[in-house]
């Protein structure tokens, strides 16, 4: 058993709801296996609160945060620093301590590119399509760009927010690659080759797990791999609509683990190791008693 005394720091996650985080398995089996003097926590902070909930935290000496819905964008007027790659999103999850306040970075992206090849899932050359169009999403399209996709379609209820990603990620990647459709127009979809596509809507997650982008069977036979940004439920009605109509199909939980495990990284300056990441993934699997 850890001692907490006058020497521990403090990391923890911003949001509304964190009930249901996995964070604090992740991070304090993290600490108590590399022996670093922290400790994590989640809070749960108003919306009209997140001003004064950064500046306290700073003012209290915590050494960093994640930040989670709904508050990955709305963080970043109060931020001393923005890392480019978080500017260029749009959106934070970590904040990192520096000396007059905390600078904003975004490990969902590379947190989503070691999970998916940790997955066996491949990205160049590939098209793919975008379930989506709020951070994450964001995140996952440019993430596609980067490494080599032959097209990204981005999916949406509204088309506006659909299009204003696609222009970012075109100018990301100094190319038109990313198109914009709402979500109802699925079936103007190419009917050339299999997609990949990545649901990174709040659709299905516990406790509505009978949520869904897309309601259509026929949609998911256009689908070779499903990669589902939600953890819980293990098994989304995304997820089982893919595998239906003969995709294979992933969840969230190592894009969680890879994103947190590179967060530890930016808080501690050391490295996380791949034994230790799968020990890790399997104390988060424990406490979903999966």
């Amino acid at each position: 058993m850890r001692s907490i005394n006058g020497y521990t720091r403090t990391c923890g996650l911003l949001g509304n709801p964190v009930e249901h985080t996995l964070s604090p398995v992740i991070h304090n089996f993290l600490t108590e296996k590399m022996g670093e003097g922290f400790v994590y926590v989640p809070f749960r902070v108003q919306e009209d609160k997140l001003a004064e909930a950064v500046k306290g935290a700073f003012a209290l000496n915590l050494l960093g945060l994640n930040v989670t819905v709904p508050y990955k964008s709305a963080v970043i007027p109060y931020l001393q620093e923005l890392d480019p790659l978080a500017e260029r999103i749009g959106a934070v999850n970590t904040l990192v301590r520096c000396e007059k306040g905390f600078k904003g970075y975004n490990t969902d992206m590379p947190g989503l590119y070691r999970a998916m090849c940790a997955d066996g899932v491949r990205m160049e050359g590939v098209k793919a399509l975008l379930l989506g169009a709020g951070g994450v999403a964001k995140a996952a399209a440019m993430l596609l760009a980067q490494k080599g996709a032959d097209s990204i379609v981005i999916l949406n209820r509204t088309l506006e927010r659909a299009a204003q990603v696609a222009d970012t990620v075109n100018q990301f990647a100094g190319r038109r690659i990313a198109d914009a459709m709402m979500l109802t127009e699925h079936e103007r979809l190419s009917r050339d080759g299999k997609y990949l596509a990545i649901q990174a809507t709040n659709l299905g997650m516990f406790p509505d797990t009978a949520g869904v982008a897309v309601e259509d069977e026929s949609f998911y036979d256009r689908i070779d791999t499903g990669y589902d940004l939600i953890f819980n439920p293990w098994e989304t009605k995304f997820m089982k609509l893919v595998k239906s109509r003969g995709g294979r199909a992933f969840n969230g939980s190592k894009m969680l683990l890879y994103q947190g495990i590179i967060a530890y990284e930016l808080w501690t300056g050391r490295i996380v190791e791949e034994p230790l990441a799968e020990a890790a993934y399997q104390k988060m699997m424990e406490a979903m008693k999966l």
